[in-house]
């Protein structure tokens, strides 16, 4: 079965009662439609970090087979490869990973960050590309480039597409694979009180799976555990 254009009942819409699903408005500072789009900053960006970003394209062709199914998961393999690495780029010259989290979601007290897997996530409009984090404390995503969207308040603007699923609500880490294309892999992550959501395009698959599986299996021995 293919996901890249399916979504489930509870991540459809920016409006709806989803608790895990997350719009991160960028501040109202005049850009947009009437002024330059985050995709140009981005490309600025590129432009000021050549030297790194070598560095980090260089790194990434031993990956090569992998990358390309991830770019192709995109509807546009050249914005899926400018995402990913002005993503990298930004990891770079905002000091990591860790340093870029904390940005990106407010800490809680006594979390740290274990791993970051690049993906993309299923949407109703199709699959919007981002980087999912792994915590001692949550699951989140969050998409590398801002979409202009409408808000529930029916004004447009560019936000961050985020999902921030906190371990103990975490139900089941299902994998699945198209039947028509065994390459194309995806997670399937379910919470407790029946919100769901589809992973898909990752770099590191195998990986990412095992990591989240044992997320997983820490989670319900931790429930267990309090239970009792």
């Amino acid at each position: 079965m293919d996901h890249r254009n399916t979504t489930t009942a509870t991540n459809n819409s920016y409006g709806n009662s989803n608790p895990y699903l997350q719009l991160s408005p960028l501040p109202s500072n005049g850009q947009g439609p009437q002024g330059r789009r985050p995709m140009d900053k981005i490309c600025d960006s590129l432009n000021r970090c050549g030297k790194r970003f070598e560095d980090v394209t260089r790194k990434a062709e031993s990956y090569a087979g992998s990358i390309w199914h991830h770019l192709k998961t995109s509807p546009s393999v050249s914005d899926a490869a400018m995402a990913r690495l002005a993503q990298e780029t930004k990891v770079l010259t905002e000091g990591g990973h860790d340093k870029l989290f904390q940005q990106t979601f407010e800490i809680l007290p006594g979390e740290k960050l274990l791993k970051t897997f690049a993906c993309y996530l299923s949407t109703a409009t199709g699959p919007v590309i981002g980087t999912l984090y792994l915590s001692t404390k949550r699951i989140a995503f969050c998409s590398d480039n801002p979409l202009y969207q409408y808000l529930p308040t029916g004004q447009p603007q560019w936000t961050y597409y985020k999902v921030v699923v906190p371990l103990d609500q975490l139900g089941s880490v299902n994998p699945s694979s198209d039947r028509l294309n065994h390459s194309a892999k995806y997670i399937n992550i379910e919470t407790r009180d029946g919100h769901e959501f589809w992973f898909m395009g990752f770099i590191s698959y195998d990986k990412a799976l095992k990591h989240l599986t044992e997320a997983l299996q820490h989670s319900r021995d931790s429930y267990l555990a309090f239970s009792c």
